[in-house]
Parts: C-alpha cells; structure tokens; sequence
C-alpha cells in the first residue's frame, strides 16, 4: 500500500459519493417533472428511483475510483452516495423507510463495486 493510500480512498469515495448524490438530486428533479406530467404509477417511479441510484453509484464509481483495493472503494462510494441521497431526499420530503430500502443498499453496494472494478479494468491499472 502506498503511504498516501488512506487520504487518496477517502477524497476518491467521497467524490464518487457526492458527484452521485448529485446526480441522483437532478435526475429525480427531472422525473418528478415526468411524473406530473404523465401521472406515472407508483411502480413506476420505484423503479425508475432504484434505477437512477444504482446508476449513479455505478458510473461515479467508474469515474473517481483508481488504484488498488477499488472494489471496496467503490462499494464504500455506493453506499456513501446512498446515505446522502436518503438524508437530502429526507430532509426535503420527509423520511420514508421501506423494505425497499435493503435493496437500495444492496443495489448501490454492488454497482459501486462493480463500477470501480470495471473502471479499474478499463484503465489497465
């Protein structure tokens, strides 16, 4: 491990983390504007917010993620990038915790990891 390893993970995590929350912030300001619009069902908009978390921990995480232990990087950026969409998605509509919830982390762990594993892959490190 390189000395600076610590410091490297935790600026690359919390980019991804933050660039994904981001994302997720835009994109759902993006399909409420669909939903009014439409009145899609409920199903619908589940979907489609599973949808846009797991991509953005995946495509962040391809994005930050490099060096070694990149899996676990990524896995901590997903679940990061989760936690702080939950808390800005709370603090603005209120706290909702569902079954659902277990999916999502699920989810975003597994495309965080596999974001900074195909990121890492990609760039031959």
């Amino acid at each position: 491990m390189r000395e600076n390893f610590w410091k490297n993970a935790f600026k690359e995590v919390l980019l991804a983390a933050a660039f994904a929350a981001v994302y997720c912030l835009l994109a759902e300001a993006l399909l409420a504007v669909f939903v009014r619009a439409y009145a899609l069902s409920e199903a619908v908009i589940t979907a489609s917010n599973l949808l846009i978390k797991t991509a953005g921990a995946f495509a962040f995480a391809l994005i930050f993620i490099r060096g070694e232990r990149a899996l676990f990087k990524g896995m901590a950026a997903g679940v990061l990038s989760l936690l702080l969409t939950t808390l800005l998605f709370g603090a603005i509509g209120g706290f909702h915790f569902t079954p659902m919830f277990l999916l999502d982390v699920l989810l975003c762990t597994l495309a965080g990891g596999g974001g900074a594993a195909v990121g890492r892959k990609l760039r031959k490190e």
